[in-house]
């Protein structure tokens, strides 16, 4: 199975600029990107700050941007969204019983299982009990290995700005997932517009760049989130029964493009044979 990811497309309304910049300029590119190269991918899957303030506008022009890619769509709702509008602009997107964007889906890899960890008037994540009782279910339910994806990650990053606004429930979700983290194969997070790689409590874990924007890496910074705009990227995820192989893509990279056997190096390395 083939999927990509992608994250914090942080949208505003048509025409406007975020940090000088018109976050849609730079999804539509990666849309076409993603439609050239990898238009065999099974899902795209969206973790979160869909848009920057959550105006109606800005999710409508999300949906704009989005109309064109060809593999199905998946959507997780972040901390600068608002999950009703989102609801209105994308009505095919489930919600669970209590309204939160949560639901699973059946791939051949396994059960992907979808997230909702926004709470209104907060920049940090939240799990609330009805939520806890959600996952726990659809855990309990499921007999497939499990791909869980979610805005905040819920391990600490190193990052201590990013952190402080990380999930505040942290250790109620850890006690839903431990039962099950033997079939855990892969957790997809989003929120610190970092590339993160490594594992927590043995799941192997995963975050991306964002699209118009990233947070500059910087590990003593405990209040400021320091912005940057280092190049955007998504990934392509692989997985089959032996593997899950995460590729970073920065799609937007021009430098020049060659043939390595006929580098440089290459000449000066036959030039130069060692016995």
């Amino acid at each position: 199975m083939k999927f990509i990811h992608l994250t914090d497309t942080h949208f505003v309304p048509k025409g406007k600029r975020l940090y000088g910049r018109d976050p849609r300029q730079t999804l539509e590119k990666a849309v076409a990107d993603i439609n050239a190269n990898h238009g065999d991918a099974e899902l795209v899957v969206i973790t979160g700050d869909l848009t920057h303030w959550g105006e109606a506008e800005a999710f409508e022009s999300l949906r704009e941007a989005l109309h064109p890619l060809r593999p199905p769509l998946k959507l997780l709702v972040g901390n600068h969204d608002d999950r009703a509008l989102f609801s209105r602009s994308f009505p095919d997107q489930p919600t669970d019983a209590n309204g939160f964007v949560q639901s699973t889906q059946n791939t051949a890899a396994g059960q992907f299982v979808f997230l909702d960890t926004m709470l209104d008037g907060t920049h940090a994540g939240h799990f609330c009990d009805a939520r806890q009782r959600w996952l726990a279910d659809a855990l309990e339910t499921s007999t497939d290995d499990l791909f869980l994806f979610m805005h905040h990650p819920p391990f600490l990053t190193g990052l201590p700005a990013a952190d402080r606004i990380g999930l505040k429930d942290a250790d109620a979700f850890r006690c839903v997932i431990e039962p099950f983290k033997h079939r855990i194969r892969h957790l997809f997070c989003g929120h610190v517009h970092r590339p993160i790689a490594g594992s927590w409590l043995g799941i192997p874990v995963t975050t991306l760049r964002a699209l118009n924007h990233q947070l500059w890496f910087d590990m003593t910074e405990e209040d400021e989130l320091r912005g940057s705009f280092e190049p955007p990227a998504y990934c392509v995820v692989l997985v089959d029964a032996e593997r899950v192989v995460v590729h970073y893509h920065d799609f937007l990279d021009d430098s020049p493009k060659f043939i390595m056997s006929d580098s440089p190096w290459d000449d000066w390395s036959r030039r130069h044979k060692h016995p």
